[in-house]
């Protein structure tokens, strides 16, 4: 696959989330495509949103659960960019029409203090590189209609980045085991959900290492300040105006959204 096309694709899935608009499946159209591919298209769209003003402020894992491969059908993790056009504060209200087909998950977040440069970062060194943890709603979209993806169209949307929302505790990740952290997401006040830290590869620990080590190989490191979303600890649910949702995960607080 060209450059040419690799940036043509790129602008394409920029111009689908400056529009709100959908289009049809990378995969489809371009058999060829292989993940490689797709990062590099997905770099390119980045590009475009730093360009217009943006800045990155963390990272993000995707695919992690059991319950997100089944639903999407794709079987690897992968990763993509938070910008600051993302973040949303603790009970915010997020206009649904700066999404297009919103799904919300429950996950928890790492904010980092110190630089993790893989391969070969292990589970220690993500707890001593982390300031604290923090319950959080990922907002997946996809500018991919009707979210018929594969692991090349999700990684080539930035991972299916959508928003996401901060929770209103930090706590120290040493004090607790993340991988038998219990939650519990509700929407509209009915539990819809409930997992546990375990979901993310075993432990959100486990699924950060995985990202420091994956990026480290391609030379881009995870950075000191910023926020790491470590996956998604259930199944994803679609998001309209009106709903509320809250997800509580023991030890660690809540974190709550609404949509207008």
């Amino acid at each position: 696959m060209d450059k040419t096309l690799i940036t043509q694709l790129g602008d394409e899935l920029y111009q689908a989330l400056i529009t709100r608009s959908v289009i049809d499946p990378l995969t489809a159209r371009h058999p060829e495509l292989t993940v490689e591919h797709a990062y590099r298209i997905q770099q390119r769209m980045i590009e475009r949103r730093v360009e217009a003003g943006e800045r990155i402020i963390g990272k993000k894992i995707g695919v992690t659960s059991r319950a997100v491969m089944n639903m999407l059908g794709v079987y690897q993790p992968d990763f993509g960019y938070m910008l600051d056009g993302m973040i949303y504060n603790e009970g915010a209200s997020v206009p649904i029409d700066t999404l297009i087909q919103p799904k919300a998950e429950g996950e928890i977040a790492f904010i980092l203090k110190k630089d993790l440069m893989g391969p070969g970062v292990t589970n220690a060194e993500v707890l001593a590189a982390t300031e604290c943890v923090m319950p959080c709603f990922e907002i997946v979209d996809s500018r991919i209609r009707d979210w018929k993806i594969k692991i090349g169209d999700t990684v080539a949307d930035n991972a299916s980045c959508g928003v996401f929302v901060l929770g209103d505790q930090a706590v120290d990740p040493r004090k607790i085991d993340l991988s038998l952290c219990g939650m519990v997401l509700e929407r509209n006040g009915e539990i819809i959900a409930t997992g546990a830290g375990a979901a993310a590869l075993g432990s959100p620990v486990n699924a950060v290492a995985w990202l420091a080590n994956t990026m480290g190989a391609l030379g881009i490191p995870l950075k000191a300040g910023e926020v790491i979303l470590s996956g998604a600890l259930a199944a994803m649910f679609p998001a309209k105006a009106g709903d509320s949702f809250r997800v509580s995960i023991g030890g660690l607080g809540g974190c709550s959204v609404r949509f207008h």
